[in-house]
């Protein structure tokens, strides 16, 4: 999606990232809210068009529907302040990626291409810990689609 809609968007879907590029100074704080905004409204309806695909196999139950969670809930019973220290950890190593990948000091083009090496990487790292957030949007979204408790435990994510 990088490729595709970094041109008109920026190409962050992720309300972490634009928090960090806004540190960095790169990137509007007065445009920050609104596009947390528009961010969480688009993880809203991408995790209702996922729901209405599933929901339309005869007997699917949600479950947890990939929410992020911790302790019990977690895909591999990680407590709390493991989740807590792996989604610090691996959300800051992925904005110094962005960073460094979209720096002016770098080749053009191939920022896309490390960003989602890096994001997969993270993804086989934590999807045992929390189902991996690294994206408050995403973990807001499909929380609310989980017949767990996902939402509250959403504080963390």
């Amino acid at each position: 999606m990088a490729y595709a809609v970094g041109g008109i968007s920026g190409g962050h879907f992720n309300p972490a990232v634009s928090l960090g590029l806004a540190v960095a100074g790169r990137f509007s704080w007065a445009e920050l809210i609104p596009y947390r905004v528009a961010q969480v409204i688009g993880a809203f309806i991408a995790a209702g068009a996922l729901f209405v695909i599933a929901s339309g196999k005869a007997g699917w139950e949600p479950g947890g529907f990939a929410s992020n969670e911790f302790g019990a809930l977690s895909p591999g019973g990680y407590s709390m302040g493991a989740a807590l220290v792996i989604e610090m950890i691996l959300t800051a190593g992925f904005l110094i990626v962005i960073l460094g990948a979209t720096s002016r000091k770098v080749p053009g083009g191939f920022a896309p291409i490390a960003i989602g090496l890096a994001l997969t990487l993270i993804h086989l790292i934590s999807i045992p810990v929390t189902n991996t957030s690294v994206n408050p949007a995403r973990s807001t979204s499909v929380a609310f689609y989980a017949e767990t408790g996902a939402v509250a435990q959403l504080w963390l994510f």
